[in-house]
């Protein structure tokens, strides 16, 4: 039996070998890697699509000009006497080697490309505040890095960008094991904060499949959701504390380790979310579970999308405080993550496919709770298939399936990535409407996401770029999620390639307001420009 021994299925099937999958940490970066062979052609930021029409209030490209991408904006170009300040402030961190500098200037999906020639790896908030102030006066700007897993381009500059890099920035400071409150630095890896407070009995609240590459402080500054948001809620409130960089280079002390505190506004939350376009992140404090002692995964399968829906219902009913997570994928996921990664698919071949986990402190009541559950919806006909895993390695490997899409994806060619938020009704039908709007234009149409969250990813892909697809595809999109009052991104923030469509889910005088923000704060736009707001704001 192998790694199946403690897997618990529930229709008895044939036995069969499940590959163990490496974690997405290491397959996903060593399946990757830095080759283009089986990607879309790398797109310049500067040259990334944008609208394929005037939109109504005059953002983004024209029919006329639909490869536009924003203007350079007036910044200074760095010169050999910023070098030299950079070398004296960081030495044998300031990186201008074209080769080191390759990896910084492109995003993970390969999609787009910036031009940086000056990479800065500072290792203390000091040495951030000299860097951000030194660059405010020299109107030189500054595009923040951490783990560079973002998906929107909002991680890489568009042009000549300082690459201001946190991956130095990786100590804890303090964790008090009585309240749970971990404080550390922005650039800290997420899975290795994972280990840390596992070793001492704790959790963190976010769980993400790029773990083993993102940085909290890139998950704070997009407001990562990921796949424990059912059970412990989006960071606006488990992050206690900021410590932050503005652009005249002045250290804002939010990093507070109180779990109340109503002296005057909140300003850490202008933050979260922000993009690094307010500020530069340098440190976090944020509230952690403890450990729970028993961990169970159910891998079900469903015949149609309302059962999924009505396993959810019931799902919440009956598991209640125990339930740590709820995610689905389709069909059509399931068939990539078997042609393209080899895994095998544990259960009977179904149209929808859910990963339930249950979190708590009894491993009997929790068992039972879940055996109870599962017995409902198999005699009810609402499951028709499924497999129960216990043990670590067996979770691990049910959790591959839903965290290895992504990874699946990258082999599909060209991928169109959407985040739409919708009603949790509506998210499958937003897949089965696209299909249909496209016909045959695209080579595939997959959905998968957080069922407890509302939150659909939509991915769409082609052998390889192309025009006329995205023009099918964008503004539909768009308009069918603003006509179900969504919005267009759920936990991957605007970035570069959605900041033109704001509109959609933001009205003008939200925008305008966000614009003065961004003005009171750092009113010269230094800090990630081209970057979340739409063009008419900068």
């Amino acid at each position: 039996m192998g790694i199946f021994q403690g897997f618990t299925r529930l229709p008895l099937k044939s036995t069969f070998i499940w590959p163990l999958c490496p974690h997405y940490s290491t397959a996903l970066l060593a399946a990757v890697g830095r080759e283009t062979s089986d990607r879309a052609p790398i797109v310049s930021s500067s040259q990334l699509i944008q609208h394929r029409y005037v939109h109504s209030r005059g953002l983004g490209a024209s029919p006329a000009n639909p490869d536009a991408g924003p203007p350079r904006l007036p910044f200074s170009r760095v010169t050999e006497k910023d070098l030299a300040f950079f070398r004296t402030l960081l030495p044998g961190r300031t990186i201008t080697d074209p080769d080191l500098l390759k990896s910084s200037n492109i995003d993970w999906l390969k999609t787009v490309q910036g031009n940086s020639e000056v990479l800065l790896r500072p290792k203390t908030t000091e040495e951030v505040s000299r860097i951000i102030r030194y660059c405010n006066e020299r109107n030189l700007a500054v595009c923040p890095q951490g783990g560079n897993t973002g998906l929107v381009g909002g991680s890489v500059p568009v042009f000549d960008e300082i690459i201001l890099s946190t991956s130095l920035m990786n100590q804890v400071m303090t964790f008090d094991n009585i309240s749970g409150i971990l404080t550390c630095q922005a650039g800290c890896v997420l899975e290795n904060l994972s280990h840390y407070l596992e070793d001492r009995d704790f959790i963190m609240p976010l769980d993400l499949g790029a773990k083993g590459s993102c940085h909290i402080g890139g998950n704070v500054s997009t407001n990562a959701g990921g796949l424990r948001l059912l059970r412990y809620g989006s960071l606006r409130g488990t992050v206690l504390g900021l410590e932050v960089v503005l652009a005249d280079g002045r250290v804002l002390n939010c990093l507070a380790t109180l779990r109340k505190d109503n002296t005057g506004y909140d300003l850490k939350q202008l933050f979260i979310g922000s993009e690094g376009t307010l500020g530069v992140i340098t440190a976090v404090s944020i509230l952690c579970p403890r450990k729970p002692k028993a961990v169970n995964v159910a891998f079900l399968g469903c015949s149609s999308f309302q059962q999924l829906l009505e396993t959810f219902q019931c799902c919440r009913g009956m598991l209640g405080e125990i339930l740590s997570a709820f995610e689905f994928l389709d069909a059509s996921c399931m068939n990539l993550l078997v042609k393209h990664l080899k895994l095998t698919n544990p259960i009977t071949e179904c149209p929808f496919y859910i990963v339930i986990e249950t979190a708590g402190s009894n491993a009997t009541h929790d068992e039972e709770k879940l055996h109870n559950f599962l017995e409902e919806v198999m005699t009810s006909s609402l499951v028709t298939d499924g497999t129960v895993a216990t043990e670590a390695t067996k979770i691990k490997a049910l959790w591959s399936l839903r965290e290895r899409v992504t990874e699946a994806l990258t082999h599909e060619g060209y991928t169109y990535k959407y985040d739409i938020s919708l009603p949790v009704e509506k998210i499958y039908d937003l897949v089965q409407d696209m299909r249909g709007h496209l016909g045959d234009m695209a080579k595939n149409v997959v959905g998968y996401g957080h069922v407890g969250d509302g939150n659909l990813h939509l991915n769409i892909t082609s052998p390889s770029k192309d025009p006329a697809l995205l023009a099918a595809i964008e503004p539909y999109v768009y308009e069918w999620t603003a006509k179900w009052k969504g919005s267009i991104s759920a936990e991957h923030g605007l970035g570069l390639k959605k900041r033109n469509y704001i509109y959609y889910s933001k009205p003008s005088e939200t925008v305008a307001l966000m614009g003065s923000i961004k003005a009171m704060l750092d009113p010269k736009g230094i800090l990630n420009p081209y970057k979340t707001l739409p063009d008419n704001i900068h």
